[in-house]
């Protein structure tokens, strides 16, 4: 089995080390990451730039773009095979809620996805990151498992771990995303030129976080796994804009461009 695997906190991080180690016990494995922290960089692809990538002292590929970019570039070029799973992590904080949109763990998975590639976005879900092997031994399980009885169809998978000894965690639990509140308010600061710059602020509490919700999974020690899809199409509204369309004697040929 050949796994791609990527991140978002960059080639360096301690929570893509682990994941490496340990699933290079089962697999022949590449690593393609950022130079650098790209959190935050949810889809980007460099489009305004050429690309360099760079081989490391770990063995590890690091490229001066984006997750999106590691996987889109790894997936259609750089490598002589294509992956049979791409695995993403391990983040050093959760990915759970509205954090999957901002997510560049979660894009770079979403990017193998894309190409065709199961693939799983596996994050610790906490800022202490005190224990990353317990989120590898749950990526390796998850692989196994997929390797043993392959999905029916390409999957995509959120996988949310709590930050404990792998012997306190729970089942692995299938839920669906929670929402937050909204974020808090940007920080206002000065920098040493005497200049006013901004933070974007936290993100805001848990505010669905009810049973099923990958918060709440969480919450009770339990691994949060979450099927992803990438139609945006609100159904339920389609007939509610034909209707509105109709009611407004709208037709297409009038709506501007």
């Amino acid at each position: 089995m050949r796994i791609l695997l990527s991140n978002d906190d960059g080639y360096f991080a301690p929570g893509l080390i682990a994941l490496a180690e340990e699933l290079e016990k089962i697999a022949e494995i590449t690593v393609v990451a950022p130079e650098r922290d790209r959190s935050g960089a949810s889809n980007s692809l460099t489009l305004d730039r050429p690309l360099i990538v760079r081989r490391s002292h770990s063995g590890f590929l690091y490229v001066n773009g984006t997750p999106t970019d590691c996987v889109h570039l790894a997936v259609t070029g750089l490598l002589d095979h294509t992956p049979d799973m791409v695995v993403s992590g391990i983040n050093h904080g959760t990915n759970m809620g509205e954090d999957t949109i901002y997510s560049g763990t979660v894009a770079a998975a979403m990017e193998g996805f894309l190409l065709g590639i199961p693939s799983i976005a596996i994050s610790l879900a906490s800022k202490q990151g005190g224990h990353f092997q317990t989120a590898a031994k749950i990526a390796r399980q998850l692989v196994e498992k997929h390797r043993d009885a392959p999905f029916a169809q390409t999957a995509l998978l959120n996988v949310n771990v709590p930050d404990i000894a792998y012997e306190q965690v729970g089942e692995i639990q299938i839920t669906r995303l929670g929402r937050r509140h909204k974020a808090e308010g940007v920080v206002e600061a000065t920098n040493p030129r005497g200049q006013t710059v901004f933070w974007i602020g936290a993100a805001g509490d848990a505010q669905d976080a009810g049973e099923g919700t990958d918060f709440h999974a969480v919450t009770c020690n339990r691994v949060s796994l979450t099927p992803l899809q990438i139609d945006l199409t609100q159904y339920d509204s389609l007939d509610a804009m034909r209707q509105w369309l109709g009611d407004n004697e709208t037709t297409e040929s009038s709506i501007p461009d």
